[in-house]
């Protein structure tokens, strides 16, 4: 008794019947034909994912690199950052799915430099629009009331009383800006520093080794790109009368692989939250 072949599903690869009209023997056991990816379908593929990744890139997080111990110790030389570009975005039609937030004081942003725009900068807001802002012995009071400041670190450096008595009217730090100096002294009232509207005063967490507000002056709202949001690598730098060895065949303690991968990064930073 002969049987007629099924009807093949559209768009499927089937094998003709033979003469007879009857399937052959090597066609029922066989196993279904194995396509291969086209290479346009590939193509497409790898373009859709840069795609995303771009836009990614472009509108929602972006990764940065800290260089120096100004934001010590909540951020620290060699972590590797990824900052929330849409955090203080208008909210828009997204505002469903992003979290939006208005920029508070004691926020970390990451910003335009304002003396280097193309340069990015990451401090800490003390002083919001408005705000009435000084320094006493390196910390700061915001509207007459001296902040909490669980974060700041005071490291032992050389008196300077512009850094620590800010706003002050001699300065002597070569460091400071001069065209920031001149508009400073335009917005000081009955010692505080006014923070315009639109601007924001920024602070380093190092309070005594951070280049800030303090010497190049205000924060303007469209120079901030976003929030800190996650710690998602650390190096750990090389010190600085760290040397090599000079080669001999005394035996070592640290020869083991683990130690070197241990000393190579800060493991416990890994995916480290941001506050």
């Amino acid at each position: 008794m002969s049987a007629t072949s099924p009807p093949s599903p559209e768009g499927m690869l089937a094998r003709p019947p033979d003469a007879a009209g009857a399937v052959t023997a090597e066609t029922a056991g066989a196993a279904p034909p194995i396509v291969a990816p086209n290479v346009m379908d590939l193509v497409r593929s790898l373009v859709s994912v840069i795609v995303i990744a771009l836009f990614i890139l472009t509108f929602i997080v972006q990764p940065f690199r800290i260089p120096s111990k100004s934001m010590e110790r909540t951020l620290l030389v060699g972590d590797f950052l990824l900052v929330n570009k849409a955090a203080y975005a208008p909210p828009g039609h997204w505002k469903w799915l992003l979290p939006y937030h208005t920029i508070q004081r004691g926020d970390i942003v990451v910003f335009h430099f304002p003396p280097d725009p193309p340069e990015h900068v990451v401090k800490r807001v003390i002083g919001l629009p408005g705000d009435h802002v000084h320094l006493e012995d390196g910390r700061a009071w915001v509207n007459g009331q001296p902040l909490r400041e669980s974060y700041a670190v005071f490291e032992p450096a050389y008196p300077d009383n512009f850094r620590d008595s800010f706003p002050t009217r001699l300065y002597t730090d070569p460091g400071v800006d001069s065209q920031w100096w001149m508009e400073m002294r335009r917005e000081v009232r009955e010692g505080d520093l006014v923070v315009p509207p639109g601007q924001y005063f920024v602070l380093g967490d190092n309070r005594n080794f951070s280049r800030d507000s303090r010497y190049w002056g205000f924060v303007p709202r469209d120079h901030i790109v976003g929030r800190p949001l996650v710690i998602y690598f650390s190096l750990r730098p090389k010190s600085a009368n760290q040397s090599a060895g000079l080669p001999d065949d005394r035996l070592g303690q640290k020869n083991d692989p683990l130690d070197s991968m241990e000393d190579f990064a800060r493991w416990n930073r890994f995916l480290r939250v941001i506050r």
